[in-house]
């Protein structure tokens, strides 16, 4: 019997919302949560705007000692893993938890602990580095983290992919479940890493947008794009084996049904210009999902707002669906939540699930000015009532990893 992977849980924190309700009301609200930068000062800073997890106070989620061992990047994996878990009813009663995997991403990791242990070190000394430094810092602890506080025991796993991240954990998980090695997988990723020395890595490679308008920062396909903002947060998805779920009569949002993934092998950070590793990954997750190009409804894009990243998508869509890419629906996300890195797949595969729930495309907001360069159906502003039976998530990260996962509306 061929296996199938559902998609039970959800759980997110994002710019827009600190749940996935508040998140999904804000993206058919058209909400942008881009704001002035107020996690240091940008006086020596071009870049003026982000987009941070409004109001975070972790002492709302963790008592002060677990707040102050866990880097901002884990603190976010652990609440997005809780409300997942809880919204699938995973338990110990109904779920072996030796058969759950954790496959939680991060594109970067604790950036914040680093900038303050290495301030410490210059200032002070090495002998004032703090003992937690490295399990703060180092890139899987958020799957570790998360691990530890479900308890779960089965494959854990932090796949880094920089933004391509948590669609990769996706995938991945996808894969592990359609082979029998785990019965659910708890998939995301979760970003922390807007600090002086992470805006200014992003700024001096000309990355980031130099606006200070917060309407007009993040626009993806809009042909006065100049940058992406960075954003936080954390995506998870709990993924099931069917017969699990229904065993234990979960409830089912919906199924993932193929993924993709390519490298460019062209640039550190640029994606090949043709986009034809972007239109690969595509095609892979069609064919795995067993569907042709018209069986598509709509594409959650990439959509950074960079000028390289949103032309060169726009041509791998057209590569990859060929006569459909002037039907499709695509819109980006990041002009509601800034560009969430490794954490940005999970959050708009969460985004996907709710428009197929909802039978809404979610809209590219604050779009002003066409380019012909980008001439597909973005759904501008306003968001769209539309038959949604399978979409397609794209996720492109620097060093030229590209990754697609398609989910299917729920049905027997």
């Amino acid at each position: 019997m061929n296996k199938r992977v559902v998609i039970t849980g959800m759980g997110a924190i994002t710019p827009i919302g600190k749940n996935i309700e508040e998140m999904w009301d804000a993206i058919q609200n058209k909400v942008c949560g881009i704001n002035e930068i107020t996690l240091f000062d940008t006086t020596n800073f071009k870049t003026k705007v982000d987009a941070e997890v409004k109001n975070y106070d972790p002492l709302e989620y963790f008592d002060a000692k677990q707040a102050k061992r866990l880097d901002r990047s884990s603190q976010m994996a652990i609440i997005a893993a809780r409300e997942a878990v809880k919204d699938a009813g995973i338990t110990k009663e109904n779920t072996d938890y030796d058969r759950v995997g954790i496959f939680v991403s991060s594109g970067i990791g604790g950036l914040k602990t680093i900038e303050e242990q290495c301030k410490i070190n210059f200032e002070k000394g090495n002998k004032r580095i703090s003992p937690l430094f490295i399990p703060n810092s180092i890139v899987n602890m958020p799957a570790g983290n998360v691990a530890i506080e479900c308890g779960f025991k089965g494959e854990s796993v932090s796949i880094t992919t920089a933004c391509a991240s948590s669609t990769h954990s996706i995938g991945e998980a996808y894969k592990t479940l359609l082979l029998g090695e785990e019965d659910v997988v708890l998939a995301g990723g979760t970003e922390a890493s807007i600090c002086e020395i992470g805006i200014a890595g992003f700024e001096n490679m000309k990355a980031l947008s130099g606006s200070t308008d917060v309407n007009r920062a993040s626009i993806p396909f809009d042909k006065e794009r100049d940058g992406f903002v960075m954003g936080e947060g954390a995506g998870m998805l709990v993924l099931e084996e069917l017969e699990h779920a229904k065993a234990r009569n979960a409830k089912i949002y919906a199924e993932v049904i193929g993924f993709g993934s390519t490298t460019d092998a062209y640039h550190i950070t640029s994606p090949c210009p043709d986009g034809e590793c972007g239109a690969k990954a595509m095609t892979r997750a069609l064919k795995n999902a067993g569907i042709e190009p018209s069986d598509v409804d709509y594409i959650n894009a990439h959509g950074t707002s960079t000028h390289l990243n949103d032309s060169t998508e726009t041509m791998a869509i057209k590569t990859a669906f060929g006569e459909h890419s002037k039907k499709v629906m695509v819109s980006s996300t990041k002009g509601n939540t800034g560009h969430l890195l490794g954490a940005a797949g999970a959050v708009e595969a969460a985004i996907c699930v709710k428009a197929l729930e909802k039978q809404i495309v979610p809209p590219t907001i604050n779009y002003k000015v066409a380019d012909e360069e980008c001439d597909l159906d973005i759904v501008p502003n306003e968001p769209r009532n539309a038959k949604l039976n399978i979409v397609m998530s794209n996720s492109l990260g620097f060093g030229g990893h590209n990754a697609s996962i398609v989910i299917k509306k729920w049905e027997e």
